[in-house]
């Protein structure tokens, strides 16, 4: 159950320390205090300095300025687990990498591999930040024992991470975004009230997926036509429930149009910090369900703007502002209507919430169960918190959310849930990261 309870809550407050002051010094249970051998480093502390790398980047994403503004979030996220799942079974031998294999020493430590390969990453994608990661290197490493098994799995985790590096060196994440030219007709995108702000990610789905064959792949089917009657019931649906006076949206669905704000899948990732420690998994299968997530999100995002940009459907504030000109009698114009949130800066369909949220709720499923206690706290509103009783309620509500706020049709929606669902799908089973799940749950650590 991912229930935190005060014991523990203490156990993790005293061995992860998140941001300057890293991992402090603690006992830790599980099978993590020898010096080296089949056994070392695999529990609970090596887990937990997984889930510490997690929050690192959590917290770096958050800052100001950290992020570079055309390079998408999902793709740190996944370079890191990737490394860090690459040096542990690297070590372990217990899966099959999901791209670099080190031969490494049998005796090398996991733990500093993930310390390592979580630093070297970071380091590499956020210079800046090189003293708070240095800090957080050295707190994890104070808590391996020294000798030949640590130097190893330092050796290990920095050698995939610079081999992932140069692996992705290439994938089109660092190409200049071409300029967009909004549409005129009907349906067609173009930029939003009240800031106009210009498209980024227009190129996005031509980066190289890190497991998907293309961006392409799972791409929906196109949206109803803005004449059709299915068009008419979604746009008047957002208009009644999303719009910022509505009176017909319930107390409880504006706080949720608003709890759900921020980028989704720093949400995701918390949720999944929370199931590790709470369901107390070992350092491989960690490791393997952050890779798995992350990797579905990097491919989920990069397909979500592939069909953003391939389909280009204009976002509901200029749909019902314009809807006296999509040829439509069962849509009526309000050229003062506005969202419960500012619209985002991209194409309507497929839904981002809905598309993250799937694949998300999918990966979490796959190694805990659908059926969880499951409770998400906000940023957007501090002190608020959701509870759920499965990772697939998490997921609709996440998606349904962007309909209360107005930057979403029900259309969207629907058609998020099932590309994240498809792309989790696929990752779980071509990247093998599924073998670590429920159904195929490796005990050997």
């Amino acid at each position: 159950m991912i229930k935190v309870t005060p014991v523990l809550a203490t156990l993790i407050s005293a061995l992860l320390a998140v941001g300057s002051a890293g991992v402090v010094q603690a006992e830790s249970p599980g099978r993590d205090q020898g010096t080296g051998g089949s056994e070392a480093g695999r529990g609970f502390q090596g887990a937990a300095f997984v889930v510490a790398w997690n929050r690192e980047l959590l917290h770096i994403v958050q800052i100001p300025g950290a992020q570079p503004p055309t390079v998408h979030q999902t793709r740190s996220y996944a370079l890191l687990h990737a490394a860090i799942y690459d040096s542990v079974v690297s070590i372990t031998r217990n899966g099959r990498p999901y791209l670099v294999s080190v031969d490494a020493p049998r005796g090398a430590r996991p733990d500093a591999a993930v310390a390592a390969a979580g630093h070297a990453m970071l380091a590499a994608l956020y210079p800046a930040m090189r003293p708070e990661l240095d800090q957080l290197l050295a707190d994890q490493l104070a808590l391996v024992p020294g000798g030949r098994a640590r130097h190893q799995g330092i050796e290990v985790g920095d050698e995939v991470a610079s081999r992932l590096l140069a692996a992705r060196a290439g994938d089109g994440s660092g190409a200049t975004q071409g300029p967009f030219v909004a549409g005129t007709q009907p349906g067609d995108y173009r930029s939003t009230p009240p800031n106009f702000p210009s498209p980024v990610f227009t190129d996005w789905g031509n980066v190289t997926p890190f497991v998907l064959r293309s961006g392409a792949q799972f791409r929906p089917a196109p949206p109803p036509a803005p004449t059709s009657a299915a068009y008419a019931r979604a746009l008047n649906e957002v208009k009644s429930l999303g719009q910022d006076s509505s009176t017909s949206r319930t107390a409880d669905q504006t706080l949720i149009g608003r709890f759900w704000a921020p980028p989704i899948w720093n949400t995701w990732n918390a949720i999944a910090e929370e199931a590790a420690l709470a369901h107390h998994m070992n350092l491989v299968r960690t490791a393997a369900m952050f890779a798995a997530l992350n990797l579905s999100f990097a491919d989920s995002a990069i397909a979500m703007y592939d069909a953003k940009y391939h389909y280009r459907l204009w976002r509901p504030i200029t749909a019902v502002r314009l809807a006296d000109t999509d040829g439509n009698p069962a849509t009526t114009g309000d050229p003062t209507w506005a969202p419960l949130a500012v619209t985002a800066a991209d194409p309507s369909y497929p839904g981002a919430h809905s598309t993250i949220s799937a694949a998300g709720a999918a990966v979490l499923a796959a190694f805990f169960g659908n059926r969880d206690e499951i409770k998400v706290s906000s940023p957007a509103l501090p002190g608020a918190v959701r509870a759920f009783r499965s990772y697939s309620d998490v997921a609709t509500e996440a998606g349904l959310s962007r309909i209360y706020a107005g930057q979403h049709t029900r259309i969207d929606h629907v058609a998020g849930l099932h590309l994240g669902s498809n792309v989790a799908r696929f990752v779980l089973r071509e990247s093998g990261l599924g073998h670590f799940g429920r159904d195929g749950e490796d005990d050997r650590s």
